[in-house]
C-alpha cells in the first residue's frame, strides 16, 4: 500500500511530500497523523535543520477531504497537538518551507500559511474557497492570510472564495521565491541550503521569537475561527454544499 506521506532526507533537510495525488492530496486522518509524525522527526533529530513540505502533482493540496467530512469524520482530520493536518497549530523550533506546485486551496492553503517561507511554481495558486461550500476556514487562514497579503486582497479572497495565482502572490510578498513549473522543490531546497549555512541555534532561537509572537496572537483567533466553523457546520447549507460538491452541481443556498 502506497504511503500517503513520503519523507526523505537531503543533507540536513527533511523533505515531506503529501502523496494522495488521485485525491489532490486532500487531508484525511492518515495524512494528518503522518504529517505530525514527520514534524516530530524534524524536531527531535539534531542532524535535521530545516524542513520542506510539498505535494505530489498535480496539486499541493485541496485541503480537507470533504468526503470524510460528509461521512462525519471531520474531527479525525486534526491532531491534538497540531490541529488541522497535524500542523496548523503546531509549535515548532525549526524552519519549514512550503514548496507549492499546482493548487493550494482551503486547508491546503492553510497548511502553506502555517509554514515559515513559501516557494511556488509559476502555475501554483492559493485560495480559501470554504464559503463556496458553506464552511469557514478554521485552520488559521482567516487571520494568517493578512500576515502575507494586503488587507484588501486577503479580504476579497476570503469573501469570494476565489484564488490568486502565484505571480500575484509573489508580487504582494506572500511568496518568497517564484520558480518555473516543476522546479519549486529545487528552489525550496536552494533556500533551505542558504538557511543551513547559518548557525542552527541562532536560526532556531530567532524563529522561536517570531513563533512566540504568532502563537500568543493566534490562540484567541483560532478559538473564534473554531466557534464560527461550529456554527456553520450546524446549518442546513452545509449539507447542501457537501451534497453539491459530491454531485458536482451548483448549490442551492437557503441561508439557514
Amino acid at each position: 500500500m502506497e504511503e500517503v506521506v513520503r519523507a526523505e532526507t537531503i543533507g540536513r533537510v527533511l523533505v515531506v511530500t503529501l502523496n494522495r495525488p488521485d485525491a489532490r492530496n486532500a487531508i484525511n486522518a492518515a495524512v494528518a497523523k503522518e504529517i505530525e509524525e514527520q514534524l516530530d522527526r524534524l524536531e527531535r533529530d539534531h542532524s535535521l535543520w530545516v524542513g520542506v513540505l510539498t505535494g505530489s502533482p498535480p496539486a499541493f493540496s485541496a485541503g480537507a477531504d470533504l468526503k470524510e467530512i460528509a461521512a462525519g469524520q471531520g474531527a479525525k482530520l486534526s491532531t491534538a497537538r497540531g490541529g488541522f493536518a497535524g500542523i496548523v497549530e503546531r509549535s515548532r523550533k525549526k524552519p519549514l518551507i512550503a514548496a507549492v506546485e499546482g493548487a493550494a486551496l482551503a486547508g491546503g492553503c492553510e497548511i502553506v500559511l502555517a509554514c515559515d517561507l513559501i516557494v511556488a511554481g509559476q502555475s501554483a495558486s492559493f485560495g480559501l474557497p470554504e464559503v463556496k461550500r458553506s464552511l469557514v476556514a478554521g485552520g488559521g487562514g482567516l487571520f494568517r492570510l493578512f500576515d502575507r497579503l494586503p488587507s484588501s486582497i486577503a479580504t476579497e479572497m476570503i469573501l469570494t472564495g476565489n484564488p490568486i495565482a502565484a505571480p500575484v502572490a509573489e508580487q504582494f510578498g506572500m511568496v518568497n521565491r517564484l520558480s518555473g513549473d516543476g522546479n519549486a522543490l529545487e528552489a525550496a531546497l536552494n533556500l533551505a541550503e542558504q538557511i543551513c549555512e547559518n548557525a542552527p541555534l541562532s536560526v532556531w532561537e530567532s524563529l522561536g521569537v517570531t513563533q512566540h509572537y504568532k502563537q500568543s496572537r493566534d490562540a484567541e483567533l483560532f478559538k473564534r475561527s473554531s466557534e464560527a466553523l461550529i456554527r456553520v457546520m450546524q446549518s442546513e447549507d452545509l449539507n447542501e454544499g457537501l451534497r453539491a460538491f459530491i454531485e458536482k452541481r451548483a448549490p442551492n443556498w437557503a441561508g439557514k
